[in-house]
């Protein structure tokens, strides 16, 4: 790293942290003044209101908009040095373009690098605040009630399958309980239970009134027991819905909590993988619009910073445009996840690409 490099990358960082205190202060300007209402209601405090809600929604709108934020920097400081002449003063100096562009390569893998670790462990920890208070004081209820089901259907094991109409998180009990366990596809177990709840000392479900019928060469073999203690492979948190879990799961709980919905079959395990696989291509999405941002505004133009800002914007429109669309497909749609994540990214590559070889150099 040279002096030149130093320069561009502080001229580059200066102009990050500017766009994203200015975009900070709007956003948490515009959402104060949709919330007012529900603040007063929550009868907290305004440090109260500071500690457990905008220290959780500052982290989440930067890891929203990271990408934004460091495109429009480098557009901005980089269309700066071009109008002040200082960028064809660099070529002249023997400089080559890819040795130029190589400075802004660095930038964009320190500001990729800092996105990844940040969503894949801080920012969830910040979600998880921030929902809380959402559902608490805004929403008016608990995440898992929002999200609370009429009925939980699951697979526990392999060929176990489990149902209860009702479940209280609160209580850890539920209702109309049935168990049924295949071989092949014949029905070799099937168990009904008026009730069930969690025993904390035995750490297995306790079941009351409960039928049994066990299907064999012989015959049916029908039983009844009042009461029964069984291990169903299966956590009181495991039946919780909770509608900003995506969001409030590191990236290794995550994919954790991925594989054990595939295993009981729940539904949603798209927008969940969508999530994870979001997380890695955001960061390079960073890399790609840096590099982007410095071929487009390191050409003198006479409109000025004022072009490229306006170029930037429409840019930033489309690749959030595609990034929405492709989600959208995935969720309610047959586009697989990984492909849905990385989409945008595909497209915009091809554009870089093009964009770099039609550069004057």
């Amino acid at each position: 790293m040279k002096k030149l490099d130093w320069y561009i990358l502080r001229q580059l960082f200066l102009a990050f942290i500017t766009c994203m205190l200015i975009f900070t202060v709007i956003a948490v300007a515009v959402d104060s003044s949709e919330k007012t209402d529900d603040f007063v209601k929550s009868g907290l405090t305004g440090r109260q209101i500071i500690r457990q809600y905008y220290i959780g929604f500052v982290p989440y709108i930067w890891g929203m908009l990271y990408p934004l934020f460091v495109f429009i920097g480098v557009i901005y400081s980089t269309s700066r040095m071009a109008m002040r002449t200082e960028i064809i003063a660099i070529l002249a100096t023997g400089t080559t373009y890819n040795r130029w562009l190589r400075t802004y390569l660095a930038g964009g893998l320190f500001f990729a690098v800092v996105l990844w670790f940040a969503a894949r462990y801080y920012i969830p920890a910040a979600n998880d605040l921030r929902s809380t208070f959402q559902a608490r004081y805004i929403d008016g209820k608990s995440p898992d009630e929002l999200a609370k089901p009429a009925a939980y259907y699951m697979r526990t094991d392999s060929n176990t399958y489990i149902g209860l109409k009702y479940f209280d998180t609160s209580s850890r009990m539920g209702n109309n309980f049935f168990l049924n366990r295949i071989k092949g596809r014949d029905l070799e177990f099937n168990l009904r239970a008026d009730m069930i709840q969690w025993d904390s000392a035995a750490r297995k479900w306790r079941l009351r009134n409960v039928t049994t019928r066990t299907v064999g060469p012989m015959g049916e073999t029908i039983g009844q027991q009042a009461e029964m203690l069984m291990d169903l492979h299966l956590q009181p948190a495991d039946l919780r819905r909770d509608q900003y879990i995506k969001d409030k799961l590191t990236t290794p709980e995550l994919a954790r909590y991925i594989a054990a919905e595939e295993l009981r079959g729940n539904e949603g395990v798209n927008t969940l993988k969508v999530e994870q696989y979001r997380r890695t291509a955001t960061s390079y999405s960073v890399v790609l619009l840096t590099l982007i941002g410095a071929i487009l505004a390191g050409r003198k133009t006479r409109g000025g910073s004022g072009v490229h800002l306006a170029l930037g914007i429409i840019i930033s429109v489309v690749f959030i445009m595609f990034d929405r669309f492709s989600t959208v497909f995935s969720v309610k749609g047959n586009l697989p996840p990984l492909l849905a994540a990385w989409v945008p990214n595909l497209l915009f590559t091809f554009i870089a690409i093009y964009l770099y070889r039609k550069a004057p150099k």
